[in-house]
C-alpha cells in the first residue's frame, strides 16, 4: 500500500462593510459568545466546505452580555437577560466546531458602524448610548 499525503487550505475574508472607520479597531476586548443565543443564517454561517467543517460567527454582529452567565448573545432591545444593552459588535469572524456552545471573539466597543450593513440589522434608535460604557456611533 502506498500513502499519498494531501494538503488543502481554505481562507476566508471577513466582510467588514459594516465598519465605517478604523477608529477603535486597535483596542478590542476578548469576549465569549453563547452560540445558542445567535441565529443561524443571520449571525452565524455553517460551513459548506467538506474539508473545513467549522461554522463561523459573522463579523459585525451586535451583541449584549447575558447577566446570568457572563456570556454574550445577539443584541435584542426587547430582551430582559442583559442582551438589551449593547456593549459592541463582534469585530472579527470567529470559527467554531459544529458542537461548540461557546466561542471566543473580539468585541469592538468603540468605533463607527454603518447601521444598514450590520448582520441581522440594528435600529440605532433602540440602542441606549452611554458616556461611561461602550461608544459606538451609527451612521
Amino acid at each position: 500500500m502506498t500513502l499519498q499525503p494531501i494538503t488543502t487550505s481554505t481562507s476566508y475574508t471577513a466582510d467588514r462593510g459594516w465598519l465605517a472607520a478604523l477608529h477603535g479597531t486597535d483596542s478590542t476586548e476578548t469576549i465569549t459568545l453563547d452560540v445558542l443565543k445567535l441565529t443561524a443564517g443571520t449571525h452565524t454561517l455553517a460551513s459548506t466546505d467538506t474539508n473545513q467543517p467549522y461554522s463561523r460567527v459573522l463579523s459585525g454582529v451586535p451583541v449584549g452580555k447575558i447577566t446570568a452567565s457572563g456570556l454574550y448573545g445577539a443584541f435584542d432591545p426587547t430582551a430582559t437577560d442583559g442582551r438589551q444593552n449593547l456593549p459592541g459588535q463582534v469585530f472579527a469572524e470567529a470559527l467554531f466546531a459544529p458542537t461548540a456552545t461557546k466561542v471566543p471573539a473580539a468585541l469592538l466597543w468603540h468605533g463607527v458602524v454603518v447601521a444598514a450593513r450590520v448582520p441581522g440589522g440594528i435600529d440605532p434608535a433602540k440602542v441606549t448610548q452611554s458616556v461611561t460604557g461602550p461608544q459606538i456611533r451609527y451612521v
